[in-house]
């Protein structure tokens, strides 16, 4: 008997989890107030400086400070990026998220 053990491949390790059917052009890829407390089937790994990620902390506890509810570092992300998409697709050129990346 083999003690050689089977280990998933690239193929199964990478597969999608949510089936992704043909979707409508004008529907944003995020949703407008950030997807919340759901399953989030991808992952994105993000590099900040410590000044960065303490903003981003001190943002979190002054927001459940103002609104009395636990939010976490996750949620706040997908809110801020949200919110930056959807000024781009609004004022375009002129918005937030375009001007600061002219900065770079």
């Amino acid at each position: 008997m083999s003690r050689r053990v089977n280990l998933p491949g690239a193929d199964e390790l990478f597969r999608a989890t949510a089936p992704s059917g043909p979707r409508n052009d004008d529907a944003p890829a995020v949703p407008p107030a950030g997807s919340g407390r759901v399953k989030h089937d991808e992952k994105m790994t993000v590099y900040l400086t410590s000044d960065e990620l303490l903003a981003i902390e001190q943002a979190r506890l002054s927001l459940r400070s103002l609104s009395g509810r636990k939010v976490d570092r996750g949620r706040l992300v997908r809110a801020a990026i949200a919110g930056a998409l959807a000024d781009l697709e609004t004022r375009g050129a002129e918005s937030e998220l375009a001007r600061r990346l002219a900065e770079d």
